[in-house]
Order: C-alpha cells, then structure tokens, then sequence
C-alpha cells in the first residue's frame, strides 16, 4: 500500500496555512455558519458542532486535503483551501476548492493562498492538471481562478462553469 501524502504547512507574508484539525472545529462551525461563505457552495450553512467536525473529518479521510487559512494578525481562521477528487496516475488531476469570510474579502488573501497551494499541486503531488467549478454569479471566484491563469471552459454542467490549469512545462 503507497504512504499516505502528508500535505505541508504553508506559510505567506499575512497567512499560516495547515490542514485543519479537530481541534480547528469551533473555528470551522463560525466560519461555514455563515451564509455569506457558503452561498456558491454545495453545502448549506453550518448548523451545529458536529456539522463543523464531519467537515474537518471528511476532508482528512478523502484523498485530498483541507488547509484552514489563519490570519497571522488575528490568528482567526479566514477561509480554507484545498484539494478533492484526487486522481493519480499519469494523468494526476484534482479539483481545487476555497472559500473566505467576508471580513477578508478584496484584499488579495485568496491569491495569496491559492498560489502557493497550486504550486504544492503540481510540485509535491504532481498533478498534471488542477481543476476548479465556480458559480457563474460568483464573479470574484471567476476573477481569482483566470488572475491565477485557469482557463474557462465553455460548457456549464450542474449550473456551474469549470476551469482548469495545466501544469506548467518545465522551465517555465
């Protein structure tokens, strides 16, 4: 049986990025109660404790990988990132998701969260191809994902539009 992939603990100049923990769910319930950060989601808002630890517990037991995104000022947890549908193989792909509480928005955070996880993707997982949905009334996630250099796929599917990035070529 392959190791498991131990995903890092990232850090940037206004952000500690880990994956979260147990221990993390308090901060997890306040931020996915918010129905301003789930409102493109999949997922309504949070109603309980053990809504917020089933979160953090089934992000540790798939394949893939949740960060909470700590703000270094506050030590508040201010969104999270993260993988999911991971596929290895030669032709490795996952699908990165992300969210952030209002009070962090139109300051740059979830670019300079995602940048450094996109990197962790194709250089420490070796993904071929990261993958994103965003619902087309999020104009920002769309923003985000083409800043990033996602390129937009025509077709909507499930009422989403999807993105993908390839891995850059060597060098480059």
């Amino acid at each position: 049986m392959a190791e498991k992939f131990v995903f890092p603990e990232l850090e940037t100049e206004r952000l500690y990025i880990r994956v979260l923990k147990e221990s993390d769910s308090a901060a997890v319930f306040r931020h996915f109660a918010d129905e301003e950060v789930t409102r493109y989601m999949d997922i309504p808002p949070c109603k309980d404790m053990a809504e917020a630890s089933e979160i953090i517990r089934f992000h540790t037991e798939d394949s893939g990988c949740r960060w909470g995104l700590f703000d270094k000022a506050s030590g508040q947890l201010a969104g999270t990132c993260g993988f999911h549908c991971w596929v290895t193989g030669t032709q490795a792909r996952a699908e990165i998701g992300y969210d952030l509480s209002a009070a962090w928005w139109g300051r740059g955070f979830m670019t300079e969260a995602v940048t450094p996880i996109i990197r962790v993707g194709f250089e420490q997982m070796e993904l071929e191809l990261i993958e994103a949905t965003a619902d087309p009334a999020n104009e920002r996630s769309a923003r985000l994902l083409e800043r990033l250099g996602f390129k937009r796929r025509e077709e909507l599917v499930d009422g989403l539009v999807y993105y993908s990035l390839p891995k850059p070529p060597a060098g480059a």
